[in-house]
């Protein structure tokens, strides 16, 4: 079963929430970063190289300086304010007629290791070291990972009732996503939150943040190694997450662009396809406008845009594997068939010749890369199920790279968490 604590959180008083809170670090570029940042914003604290003009390279040593430097200064200024005792916190994020409810509260490093706490993708140790350091010079946990756990009917109504009441942050996001902050203060709750996820849960699921959650994991064992009277008990075993049942999930298509055909000509490359696929032209421009964007109907069904019209691409029998829970994924038939396959692409993780387009920003976005140059076609996926999803990280297989997409993003800066 997973180990958890509630903590201390420090976060921004609710008249200047707003203010402070921000987007993921990894969501906005330096420069959108820099556009977007306010005074009091947690963006001078996750990207601190938008303080320097021209702005600083994100690993340079003055801009992890900086990073510690503003992570004090908004202490010392009331911007961030320690919680007065430990707590957990609910979290609930709306996106047009759906909300999900988590819980933010600490899960233990130990878990990872012991992989009670389950991942789904690989990690780079280039990305993990950013983040490593990261923690590590600040001694927290400036932004919180996103797990899923199986429903738990007593922790849902746990959660229920602490939403019912008056929240203490409530705002609309630049995406027209709300988020909504509620603090549970009765000790004895917190108490029983704690003894439901120690008895009952026996998972926690990576949604969002393998980078984070591996840095966490690493910070806690550098600090172990270097506590000789170390327990498992300090703080810094403990690094925050929000959780959410499974059930709330939905997982939105992450989509690919790839700058060119291998060398093929159009024709050549629809005719590759059809040894595989079964391939019809799904949209065309007419009467001068564009083609109208076509979505994949189910699973092995994907949509291609190329020149100017939308395709329908359909795996022929025997193509898919759908007894194995990564051969059944259309991240792996595409890749296997298409990518590789005609276009050579061998590396996901490495390759320059290819882009990944989070279903977010809509179709629209695939074939306006196509259609300015930038990409010669682009694909799009039917997203994978959160049952999907559990199957893999349960069997301890790990998906093929920029296979989910969550939404929305969690807003950081609501809470923070500190390693003593």
């Amino acid at each position: 079963m997973v180990r958890v604590k509630p903590f201390a959180a420090l976060r921004p008083p609710k008249e200047i929430v707003t203010e402070v809170a921000a987007p993921p670090y990894d969501v906005l570029n330096s420069l959108e970063a820099k556009k977007m940042a306010g005074e009091k914003s947690l963006l001078h604290i996750t990207k601190p190289e938008i303080d320097f003009d021209p702005i600083a390279g994100e690993h340079e040593q003055r801009t992890y300086d900086k990073a510690v430097e503003n992570f004090k200064a908004w202490q010392e200024k009331g911007w961030l304010v320690r919680e007065d005792r430990e707590k957990y916190y609910v979290y609930a994020q709306t996106m047009g007629k759906r909300t999900q409810y988590g819980i933010i509260l600490c899960a233990h490093t130990d878990d990872y290791a012991a992989g009670i706490i389950k991942k789904h993708e690989l990690t780079r140790k280039d990305k993990e070291d950013d983040r490593m350091i990261h923690v590590r010079i600040q001694n927290a946990n400036i932004e919180p990972v996103f797990f899923a756990f199986k429903d738990n009917a007593e922790l849902g109504g746990i959660i229920a009732k602490a939403a019912s009441g008056k929240p203490e942050y409530k705002f609309t996001d630049e995406n027209g996503f709300i988020h909504t902050f509620w603090v549970i203060d009765d000790d004895a709750v917190n108490a029983r939150i704690t003894e439901i996820f120690t008895k009952d849960v026996d998972a926690f699921y990576v949604a969002d943040g393998h980078h984070r959650t591996a840095a966490a994991a690493r910070v806690g064992a550098e600090k172990k190694a270097q506590n000789p009277a170390h327990t498992g008990n300090e703080e810094y075993n403990y690094f925050m997450a929000v959780c959410f049942p499974e059930s709330q999930l939905a997982i939105i298509d992450y989509n690919r662009v790839v700058k060119d055909l291998n060398g093929l000509e159009p024709d050549q490359f629809l005719k590759a396809l059809e040894e595989d696929f079964e391939v019809s032209v799904a949209s065309k421009p007419r009467c001068g406008r564009p083609a109208k964007p076509f979505s994949p109907t189910g699973l092995h069904n994907f949509s291609m845009y190329l020149g100017d019209k939308w395709y329908s691409l359909t795996a022929k029998p025997g193509r898919y594997d759908d007894s194995d829970p990564i051969g059944v994924l259309d991240v792996t038939v595409l890749s296997r068939l298409v990518l590789d396959k005609i276009l050579g692409i061998k590396d996901l993780r490495t390759d320059k010749r290819i882009d990944f387009v989070g279903g977010i920003r809509g179709l629209g976005e695939l074939s306006r890369r196509v259609d300015s140059g930038e990409m010669k076609v682009a694909f799009a996926l039917y997203p994978v199920s959160m049952k999907q999803l559990l199957d893999i990280a349960d069997s301890g297989q790990i998906m093929p790279p920029k296979t989910t997409w969550f939404e929305p993003k969690l807003r950081s800066g609501l809470a923070i968490h500190t390693l003593d």
